[in-house]
This record gives C-alpha cells, structure tokens and sequence, in this order.
C-alpha cells in the first residue's frame, strides 16, 4: 500500500510540476507562432503553451525564409534543445509541422530526449502524394498558387486579393512548400520510439491513408477523423485540447 502511495504521489509530481510539462507547436505553411492562438485558451494552464516558427514570419519576419528541409528540422531542434525543462514534453504539428515534427522528434530521440507522444494534424504522414497536384506547388505561376492555396483553406481571401499582402506572404508560402516538395521523403527511413496520435478533416482528400503514420512508429498509434477540411482544427479546440491533455498522462511504471 505505502509502494502504491508513493507511485501515486509520483505520478502527481510529473504531472503538476513547479518546471511545467511542455508543448511545443509546429505551425503549418505560410504560419507562424501566432497560428495556435485559437487553442492556447483551452489548454490547462500546468502545460507550458510554446509555440514556434522558423525564420520568415511572426516574431522572425526580419529573418530570411529557409528553404531546405534539413535547415527547417534543424533550426526546429535548436528551439526545442534551447528551451527544454527537465520535465516530459509533447510535439504537435498541423500539416507542414506534422512531416517537420516527426524529424525533429527523430533528432531529440538521438539526443536521447524523446517527447512522450507526437501528435499530428492535416498530414496523412510521408510519402503519401497528392494525385491532383501534377506540378509543385512552389513552381507554380502566381495564379495556379493561388488556386492551390484556396483549395487548402486557411490563407484569408484578403491576402490573395491583396497584392500588398500577397507580395509579402507570397514568398513565405513559396518557400514553406519549397521545403516540403524539394525532398518531399526524407523521411523513409525514421522510425520514432513515441506514440503518433494522427488527427485529419473528412474532406481531406488523402484522409484514407491516416494510417501511414503507423509505419514511422515503433510505439503505438491511435487516429480520429473530424468532421471538415483540411483546417478543421479551427472548428475543435477544445476536442484538441483534450487530445492533447489526454496524452499529458504520464504513467509511473514500478
């Protein structure tokens, strides 16, 4: 009983520490920090709200934008290594911060640093392509990319309209996809030692293939469709907070 006693009150000190759990977010293309601001609210307050952005954006906007893969990852690291408590710690990432976030879980895992679980969003996982895309995105002429980004949904009609605004994000959404489809299976090879939550919209075109996030995990998988497209998570906060929270839990094995 008093080994019982002890385990619990364990579990309660990882779980409610004075150096608080953390949650590092990846935003999706043409993001920034500010993208989770709609979730920050619904998350409790014992879980260390971090979201981050690589250069181009946001707080980074002075910052040039990258445009390769394995710098994206890398500056992603960094910010993770630089800001890492001693207590466990989530990654979420939502389309582009899904395929960057298993990367960088793959690298804190060689650093032996591994986040309890990786959870991702909008992403039917690597090496999955899109039919009706016969171009890359980041190639196309500024009306076909237009056309694209209508499709996916999240890019306010304004900034397309816009030619001010488009002038300005136009670039950073180039070279977001430019990451993603220059070297668009890096990852093949990467199998992470933490459980993959993978969530998608039901009008997602590739919401069929969640199940590919399987292969990448040598720990267990769990998935859940929501109604809407590819930004449904603006439409569940609190059903993602909970997600999130949910997987917060950390079990004291004796």
């Amino acid at each position: 009983m008093k080994k019982q006693k002890e385990q619990i009150n364990k579990s309660r000190l990882l779980s409610f520490p004075q150096n608080k759990m953390q949650l590092f977010l990846l935003h999706f293309a043409g993001g920034s920090c500010y993208s989770f601001d709609f979730l920050r609210s619904y998350i409790n307050t014992d879980i260390d709200f971090i979201p981050l952005e690589i250069p181009g954006r946001g707080k980074r906007f002075k910052e040039s934008p990258l445009k390769n893969k394995k710098e994206a990852i890398q500056d992603y690291v960094n910010q993770v290594k630089s800001l890492r408590n001693d207590q466990p710690y989530l990654i979420y990432g939502h389309s582009m911060g899904a395929t960057l976030g298993l990367s960088v879980v793959n690298e804190m895992q060689k650093r032996g640093d591994l986040p309890l679980h990786l959870i991702v969003s909008g992403n039917p996982g690597p090496g999955i392509k899109e039919l009706e895309v016969k171009q890359q995105r980041y190639l196309m002429n500024d009306s076909d990319f237009k056309k694209e980004l209508r499709k996916l949904g999240g890019v306010p009609e304004e900034v397309l309209e816009s030619e001010e605004l488009y002038d300005f994000f136009g670039p950073i959404m180039r070279a977001d996809f430019e990451i993603l489809e220059k070297d668009d299976f890096s990852e093949e090879e990467i199998k992470i030692d933490a459980p993959i939550f993978a969530l998608m919209g039901s009008e997602e075109e590739k919401k069929g293939r969640i199940e590919n996030w399987k292969n990448f995990t040598s720990k267990s998988f769990s998935s859940q469709i929501f109604k809407g497209n590819h930004f449904f998570i603006h439409d569940y906060p609190k059903e993602l907070a909970q997600i999130i929270i949910d997987r917060c839990t950390v079990a004291i094995v004796p």
